[in-house]
C-alpha cells in the first residue's frame, strides 16, 4: 500500500512540476513587454546580473542575444576584460534595432550605459578609465551601423 501512496505521490508532484514547468516557459512577449523587458536587462540589471540573464538567453525568439565581442578592439585591453560591456553593448544596439527603438537620443542611451559598464570594470582605475574612454570614443564615432 505504501509503495502504491508513494507512487501516487510521486505522479502528482511530477504532474505538477509538468505544470509548472509550462508556465514558467518563455511565451511571446507583447511588443510593450518586449520593450520593457529590453530596458530592464540593459539599463536596470547589474552588468554581472545581466551576465547571468545573458546565459539563459530568455526570450530567445524576440530578442538578439548575439554578439561580437568588442568588435576590432580588444576584448580584454591590458588585461581588463571589457567583453561583458560589449555584449550588453551589442544587446542594445541589436535589439533597439529589431524593435525599431535605434534612434540617436536612444543610441546615445546605450552608449553611456557602456561607458558606465566599463567603468564598472575599471574599478576605479585610472588607467582603465583612460582605456575605457577610448571606447567609449570609438562607439560614439563608429556605431552607428
Amino acid at each position: 500500500m505504501r509503495r502504491a501512496q508513494r507512487g501516487a505521490v510521486a505522479s502528482a508532484v511530477a504532474a505538477v512540476a509538468l505544470v509548472l514547468g509550462a508556465g514558467t516557459a518563455s511565451a511571446d512577449l507583447s511588443q510593450s513587454q518586449l520593450q520593457s523587458t529590453t530596458d530592464t536587462y540593459l539599463f536596470s540589471q547589474s552588468l554581472s546580473t545581466f551576465q547571468s540573464t545573458r546565459a539563459a538567453r530568455p526570450y530567445a525568439s524576440q530578442l538578439d542575444w548575439s554578439s561580437d565581442g568588442c568588435s576590432n578592439s580588444p576584448d580584454n585591453p591590458f588585461g581588463w576584460n571589457f567583453v561583458k560591456a560589449c555584449y550588453r553593448h551589442d544587446f542594445g544596439y541589436r535589439n533597439y534595432k529589431k524593435q525599431s527603438r535605434f534612434t540617436e537620443s536612444n543610441r546615445l542611451r546605450i552608449d553611456n550605459n557602456f561607458k558606465s559598464d566599463l567603468y564598472t570594470i575599471c574599478a576605479g582605475s585610472s588607467t582603465c578609465e583612460a582605456t575605457a574612454n577610448v571606447y567609449y570614443a570609438a562607439v560614439r564615432q563608429f556605431g552607428n551601423n
